[in-house]
């Protein structure tokens, strides 16, 4: 007995990323999602803004509750700081879709300006209810002034431009210590590379917040209205057209958008968040200094905002935590050990599928860790000189690992061998790329116990985060909560 069964459609009657039947079909899509991934889905799908926002606000008023101040400081005041900033810069990046490079001089601008008004630099000592909303109303009207002067520019010009601007801010702060003022004569406006200092705490209607704990309240309070501002923004009618700028300018400046005047709005939003969370540090370490609002942060920020996924305020949140605490944590041994090889278990386990496969790698690692090791223990003395450790964990990993007795230039070697290792795999596909991984694998962990794990405190981290950026742009170019854009053919 014969069954007719249906003809498989061939790949022009399929649906088609980009065309009109694939984004009609995203409900049934999102109908694919099973297990915790589906329910973790539909859970986060039910529920509303204000739940959203309470699964972080709720459990973070709890925190100085359990950590010290020095905790406290790092892993929480320092974690409110980028997601304050990210806000803003997602307002402009995310939302708009303006690449703003001198964003951080905004948040300069609101520190210096906070030091001026509530500081002994110029014996002005306004309280916080009176200092925050002049800063805030400025630093708006700067983040005005400088989308008038790019508010026809897009990608690389307008970069160039506001890169400019962030840069001259920085020489301005380190040179307005002698500008001559008409009736005035010499004024020391910024303290020059000594900054200001002995700005005041933060003084609510004669309550002065003087603990770590209260910074980090107060910034909680001022992320928390701040999210719901953006977020009513967002759903408005100036949101959904800073989208339709984001996605195609020209697009939505012949549908009768007033593209400009939505440029230097966003400008203006970002500006504001940017000033208030700058007022908020200078309060916070009683000091506005030149170092601290240089391109380093603005990488870091940008990192929050891409990490996250542009666009999105939950990823904010996400990549705020992320980009702040992981590298914090990585300044213990014991705690650098412990994520660094569960992040490359947890990662090969989620991307490699079939099982069996994911076996045949994680065995096929050991076996080469043993194999080298044993020829090492034939033919190179000083290779296994080193095997100890401070714990059973990191003992097995010495005994598995090469740990030569000078370590420093075979280490940089392989350092540049992991990453030519890495080249080669990203061209390779199906067996050639797990074979591949095995070796990369191994390097990679000698490298990690020769050279990076003695600068777990510098270099390390930086470099594990670039990392981190490189495999999530690869595996997801939207973020972690961002959402993929989709162009109609």
């Amino acid at each position: 007995m014969s069954v007719d069964l249906p003809e498989r459609p061939d790949a022009a009657q399929q649906p088609r990323i980009g065309v009109d039947e694939w984004v009609a079909s995203v409900e049934t899509r999102r109908e694919r999602y099973t297990g915790l991934v589906g329910l973790v889905h539909r859970s986060w799908d039910a529920l509303p803004p204000a739940g959203r926002l309470g699964i972080f606000v709720v459990p973070a008023a709890f925190f100085p509750l359990v950590a010290n101040s020095g905790n406290l400081f790092r892993y929480g005041v320092f974690t409110l700081i980028y997601a304050l900033l990210a806000l803003g810069l997602n307002t402009v990046v995310g939302f708009a879709g303006l690449l703003d490079l001198g964003y951080i001089a905004f948040f300069g601008f609101g520190a210096y300006g906070y030091g001026i008004l509530a500081s002994p630099q110029f014996d002005n000592h306004f309280q916080a209810e009176v200092a925050i909303p002049i800063m805030v109303v400025a630093t708006a009207l700067l983040g005005l002034l400088v989308g008038l002067t790019s508010r026809r520019l897009l990608g690389d010009y307008l970069a160039i431009v506001t890169l400019f601007f962030g840069q001259a801010f920085v020489v301005f702060v380190n040179n307005a210590n002698s500008i001559r003022f008409p009736h005035f004569g010499h004024v020391n406006l910024t303290g020059s590379t000594n900054g200001i200092n002995n700005i005041d705490p933060l003084n609510f209607f004669g309550y002065k917040v003087r603990s770590t704990a209260g910074y980090f309240y107060v910034a909680l309070i001022g992320f928390a209205l701040v999210a719901t501002i953006l977020h009513l923004v967002s759903e408005s009618r100036t949101g959904r057209a800073w989208k339709a700028l984001r996605e195609d300018p020209l697009a939505a400046e012949v549908m009768s958008i007033p593209v400009n005047r939505l440029k230097l709005l966003a400008f203006v939003f970002g500006a504001a968040v940017a000033g208030l969370t700058g007022t908020m540090y200078a309060a916070l370490i009683t000091g506005a200094f030149p170092g601290d609002y240089d391109i380093g942060l603005l990488i870091t920020i940008y990192a929050v905002v891409i990490l996250g996924g542009a666009g999105s305020l939950a990823g904010v949140v996400l990549g705020a935590i992320v980009v702040n605490i992981v590298p914090e944590l990585l300044r213990s041994g014991t705690n650098a050990h412990w994520l660094f090889y569960g992040a490359i278990l947890l990662g090969i386990v989620v991307k490699l599928r079939p099982w069996q496969r994911l076996a045949a790698v994680l065995v096929g690692v050991v076996a080469f860790g043993f194999v080298v090791r044993l020829i090492s223990d034939a033919v190179w003395e000083r290779g296994t000189a080193e095997s100890g450790g401070a714990n059973a964990v990191a003992r097995a990993i010495h005994h598995w690992v090469l740990m030569p007795s000078h370590p420093q230039t075979i280490a940089n070697v392989a350092y540049v061998g992991l990453i030519a290792l890495i080249m080669v795999a990203t061209q390779l596909r199906g067996l050639w790329r797990t074979v591949v991984l095995v070796p990369i694998l191994y390097v990679a962990s000698f490298v990690w116990e020769n050279r990076l794990i003695f600068e777990v405190a510098g270099a390390t981290r930086l470099i594990l985060l670039g990392a981190l950026l490189v495999v999530l742009m690869n595996a997801r170019p939207q973020g972690l909560l961002g959402t993929a854009r989709v162009e109609i053919a």
